[in-house]
C-alpha cells in the first residue's frame, strides 16, 4: 500500500492513491451522509482509516455552501433561563448534526444587530434568537434578506417562532393562586417590549376576570426579569400595612419571585403563611430554595427542537409554535390566611 508522506496531513488525495481509486470515488466513500455498503466503499473507509485520514467536514461543507452551524444569540448567558435554552439549543443542533455557537447582545437593539452581523460572518447556516422584543428590527431586515432564522422564547409575531405558550402559563400561575382561595393577587409583569412579559399578564388577567377579582394598578408591576427588579417590586407591594397589601404575587419569571422572597423577608412577611408566591420558568434552583418555589415549567428541550426543525425546514406551517407550560405547586404557595376583599360587603 503506498503510504502518505511521513508527518504530513494525509489527504484525500493520498487515500485514493492508497486505495487504487479515483478522488470522487474516494469522497463519496467516506461521506457520512452516504451509507455505502459496496465491498469498494468498505476498501476504502479501511484504507483511510489505516492511514488515520480524518476528514474536514468543515471544508467540504463550506463546498456545498454549508457549515453546519447555527448562531444563537440571547440577551445574557448570566441569566439561568437562557443559558439553560442555549444548552437545550446545543443538544437538539447535535443530534441534526450542526455545531451551535453563543453570542450575547444584553437585550440591546445595536448590540443584538452587531451580534447577529458577527455571527452572520461566520458563515452560519442559521441564526437562533432569544432576543426578539415587540417591534424588533432584526427578524424584520432577517426576513428581508431571507436568512435562515427563528426565534425562541420570544416572538415578535412574524418570523418563524418556538416559544412556550405564556398566555396559558400566565393563566395557570394566577388560577392557581385563586383556586387556593385568594382575591388579593398582585401580577409583577415582565418588561412590555417582550412577547412573554405581555403574554403572561394577559393570561394572568383572564384568570381574574374569570374569578370575578378586579385588581387596581398599583397591584399591576412592571419589572425587568433580574432578581433585583423583583426585590424592588416586591418592596413596592409588600412595605404597605398589612391591610394594603396582596396576599399572593404572581412573579414574571423566577429571578423576579426570588427578589420578592427576598423583599418579603426585609419586610418581616412569612412566605407561604403571609404571602403565597407563584413563579415562571420552574429554573433548577425554585426547588431547592429554603422555601421551594410554585412555577410554571416550560419545556425547553421541546422549544430548542422545535426551532432546529424550523431552520432546517424553511417554509413549514404553523410559523410560529407554542409548547404547553405545566405548573409545578411547590410550598410558596399556601391558602390565604385573611380574605380581605371577601369580608367586604
Amino acid at each position: 500500500m503506498e503510504q502518505a508522506t511521513p508527518g504530513a496531513a494525509v489527504t484525500l488525495k493520498d487515500v485514493a492513491a492508497a486505495s487504487g481509486v479515483s478522488i470522487s470515488t474516494a469522497s463519496r466513500a467516506l461521506d457520512e451522509r452516504i451509507t455505502s455498503r459496496s465491498a469498494a466503499a468498505a476498501h476504502v473507509r479501511k484504507v483511510a482509516e489505516e492511514l488515520g485520514y480524518r476528514r474536514n467536514s468543515f471544508a467540504s461543507n463550506l463546498r456545498r455552501g454549508e457549515t453546519r452551524t447555527l448562531g444563537v444569540l440571547v440577551p445574557r448567558l448570566s441569566d439561568t433561563v437562557m443559558a439553560l435554552m442555549f444548552e437545550a439549543v446545543e443538544r437538539a443542533a447535535a443530534a441534526r448534526g450542526y455545531f451551535a455557537m453563543v453570542a450575547t447582545s444584553g437585550d440591546d437593539p445595536e448590540d443584538e444587530r452587531r451580534a447577529a452581523e458577527t455571527l452572520l460572518d461566520r458563515n452560519v447556516d442559521g441564526l437562533i434568537l432569544a432576543t426578539a422584543r415587540l417591534g424588533d428590527e432584526l427578524p424584520k431586515l432577517l426576513r428581508h434578506r431571507k436568512v435562515a432564522h427563528a426565534l425562541v422564547l420570544r416572538t415578535d409575531g412574524e418570523s418563524p417562532s418556538a416559544v412556550g405558550d405564556d398566555e396559558v402559563g400566565g393563566y395557570l400561575a394566577v388560577r392557581h393562586l385563586v383556586d387556593l382561595g385568594h382575591r388579593d393577587i398582585a401580577v409583577i409583569t415582565g418588561p412590555d417590549f417582550t412577547s412573554t412579559g405581555t403574554a403572561r399578564l394577559a393570561g394572568a388577567r383572564r384568570a381574574l376576570e374569570e374569578a370575578g377579582i378586579a385588581v387596581g394598578d398599583q397591584w399591576m408591576v412592571a419589572a425587568g426579569y433580574g432578581i433585583e427588579n423583583g426585590y424592588t417590586a416586591g418592596q413596592t407591594l409588600l412595605a404597605a400595612g398589612h391591610g394594603n397589601r396582596p396576599t399572593a404575587v404572581f412573579a414574571a419569571n423566577d429571578n423576579i419571585a426570588m427578589g420578592v422572597m427576598a423583599a418579603a423577608q426585609h419586610n418581616g412577611i412569612a412566605i407561604p403563611t403571609d404571602l403565597a408566591l407563584v413563579g415562571y420558568n420552574d429554573t433548577p434552583l425554585s426547588a431547592r430554595l429554603p422555601t421551594p418555589l410554585s412555577s410554571v415549567s416550560v419545556p425547553l428541550d421541546q422549544i430548542a427542537t422545535t426551532a432546529i426543525e424550523l431552520i432546517v425546514n424553511p417554509g413549514t406551517e404553523p410559523r410560529i409554535r407554542r409548547a404547553t407550560p405545566t405548573l409545578i405547586p411547590r410550598q410558596s404557595s399556601g391558602v390565604p390566611v385573611r380574605h380581605a376583599r371577601a369580608a367586604q360587603p
